[in-house]
């Protein structure tokens, strides 16, 4: 049983009006989470759920949440508070209707994306450790991409496939890619850039005006090439996006072959989930980039 009174004191306390849940009901709240719509007094709110001790991992999504809408440059939902609920810990936020990305708001995502990028910070990182999935993600502020990328993405997933039975080649042979990491750069040097940090098509939707929104983010300062790999990785980006990007900021032509090496990350990251098929994946993406070399 929720503790509805608790949420609407507690969302009360955030937003200054008298809240009461009247009603709610569940609705999708992604792979990992419950979530429901809380409805009363004439207002709305998404409440995702999770186990108790899942609380900083939603303290980490409010305050990603907050950074894009802060950006001033692409909708998302405003959080609102969190807290724990007896078993379980949970997050409140604007709740926005959501419907599919039409043509005109695909190429509007991909112009304020572009904006979004621009964005910037003095370091690589965050104030703050987040999640990306269920998995933690690191995020020590440094002054170097490379290494930020070697150490808190490429070592830190291979490690965990390694402690979760991948193939040794695996391990071994992205040790070899790690060392050799700066090859991938040459002459191109990323600008920190406010990222969503897990860009594919099922974090983003459109209101019912059309403007584009983004949600369960996995927000850093980083390259703005790895949020546009990801969109590369499982689909639902169409040309639009991609052209109206590149009329905002072109991108440079190394892109081609870092989006390979920015996937890894992510795929890396499915196998430490799912187990299964991501470990060959991985496998022939180290290979790949090794013999570009």
């Amino acid at each position: 049983m929720r503790d509805w009174e608790g949420i609407s004191a507690a969302i009360s306390a955030a937003t200054g009006p008298p809240f009461v849940a009247r009603h709610s009901r569940a609705v999708g709240g992604g792979c990992i989470n419950e979530a429901a719509c809380l409805e009363g007094d004439g207002a709305r709110y998404f409440v995702k759920f999770n186990q108790h001790d899942r609380l900083p991992m939603f303290e980490a999504e409010a305050a990603g949440l907050a950074a894009l809408s802060d950006s001033g440059t692409i909708r998302a939902p405003r959080p609102v508070a969190t807290g724990v609920d007896g078993k379980h810990a949970w997050l409140a936020m604007e709740y926005i209707e959501l419907g599919p990305i039409s043509p005109q708001s695909s190429a509007a995502l991909g112009r304020q994306l572009a904006a979004m990028h621009r964005c910037s910070a003095t370091f690589f990182g965050w104030s703050r450790d987040n999640t990306i999935g269920a998995t933690p993600q690191l995020n020590m502020q440094t002054d170097s991409w490379i290494e930020f990328y070697r150490e808190q993405r490429l070592h830190y997933q291979l490690r965990l496939a390694q402690e979760n039975g991948a193939p040794a080649r695996l391990y071994d042979n992205g040790q070899r890619l790690m060392e050799v990491l700066s090859v991938f750069f040459g002459s191109y040097n990323p600008v920190p850039s406010l990222l969503h940090g897990d860009l594919w098509g099922g974090n983003v939707a459109a209101d019912q005006s059309g403007r584009p929104v983004l949600f369960d983010p996995a927000i850093y300062y980083g390259d703005r090439e790895t949020d546009l790999a990801m969109t590369e990785l499982f689909g639902g980006f169409d040309d639009r996006f991609y052209q109206s990007y590149r009329d905002t900021w072109d991108i440079d032509p190394g892109y081609s072959t870092r989006k390979v090496l920015y996937n890894l990350y992510h795929v890396l990251n499915h196998y430490n989930l799912f187990s299964g098929a991501y470990a060959g994946q991985a496998e022939d993406m180290v290979a790949r980039l090794l013999a570009h070399i």
